[in-house]
């Protein structure tokens, strides 16, 4: 395929390096990063989500950021929306969108458009408050019952996307899974590079930068319950602040806190390689313990279109 597709991307596990990559990717290419991840919308969740800096920024125009304050709803319909017109803009200004983050779901729905189901407020307040009784992992196992697909590509613990399925099941009569089988098509409009870490390489960059990040995740969790944000932060879904917010109140210690984010991180990116596995568009390039630094420039001749299929 000669020369750049009309979309470029970066995919990968949390902690592959993509965001450093990321950075001298766009600048050879004159492109502006649309960062496709669920939880770097949420403006004060710097540290746990490894949001990109002021510095990075400065550096490279990024879009997707700091949208929402924690409390607010942000569908991923809602995502959608905001990215397609940063990506319009993007383009009218003679510049490349470039997509890079590691959340599945959202960079489908805004390479590939997908359509997702209607929600209904009072079937999700209902199945909301069910949680609050049962806990998210009983959710998780009536989820399991009757659609095990849907279900084993959800944590047990993460609340909002159980009760998003329980809720298109009981909306339309079907299973949240059979929605997926549209998903199928995988257009060809776009150009995807993914970066894959050796597992024990990558275990490690998620436990070296868990243990680095606790003392600011600590303070940056304290001051997002100070500012009344302590419902959000204490949800399953929040990995890290969760845990940080259990270690405030002294119900854990930080070592423990640690640990819990690593195993659950770990988890994560097992799950996000998963998913981008099933994209047949994506061209696989394997990094050391440099994470995808140790190969931006063959990154940037893929993405380019210098470097072939």
């Amino acid at each position: 395929m000669p020369g750049p597709a009309p979309l470029l991307a970066l995919v990968g596990a949390t902690a592959s390096g993509k965001t450093e990559a990321s950075l001298p990717i766009a600048e050879q290419l004159d492109a502006e990063i649309v960062c496709v991840d669920s939880m770097l919308v949420y403006r004060g969740m710097d540290v746990g989500t490894a949001k990109p800096t002021a510095a990075d920024r400065s550096k490279v125009r990024h879009h997707l950021l700091d949208l929402v304050d924690p409390d607010e709803a942000f569908s991923v319909t809602a995502f959608q929306s905001v990215a397609t017109g940063s990506i319009s803009d993007i383009a009218s200004r003679s510049r490349v969108p470039f997509l890079v983050g590691g959340s599945g779901l959202y960079f489908r729905s805004v390479a590939d458009g997908l359509v997702f189901p209607a929600t209904e407020p009072p079937t999700r307040q209902l199945l909301e408050a069910e949680a609050l009784v049962l806990g998210p992992r009983a959710m998780h196992r009536r989820l399991e019952s009757f659609d095990p697909d849907a279900a084993g590509r959800i944590e047990p613990g993460n609340a909002r996307r159980t009760i998003r399925a329980l809720e298109v099941a009981a909306i339309t009569g079907r299973a949240f899974s059979t929605f997926a089988a549209g998903w199928q098509r995988y257009p060809t409009s776009i150009r995807v590079a993914g970066v894959e870490v050796p597992r024990a390489a990558h275990h490690r960059r998620i436990e070296e930068r868990v243990r680095g990040m606790m003392p600011d995740l600590l303070a940056e969790t304290k001051l997002l319950r100070e500012r009344g944000f302590g419902s959000f932060v204490t949800s399953s879904q929040a990995i890290g602040y969760a845990e940080a917010a259990e270690c405030l109140a002294g119900s854990i210690g930080e070592d423990e806190a640690a640990a819990r984010i690593i195993r659950r991180t770990k988890g994560l990116a097992r799950r996000q390689m998963a998913w981008f596995r099933r994209d047949p568009r994506v061209r696989w390039f394997c990094a050391g313990d440099d994470g995808a630094a140790g190969v931006v420039p063959e990154l940037i001749d893929y993405l380019s279109g210098t470097g072939g299929m």
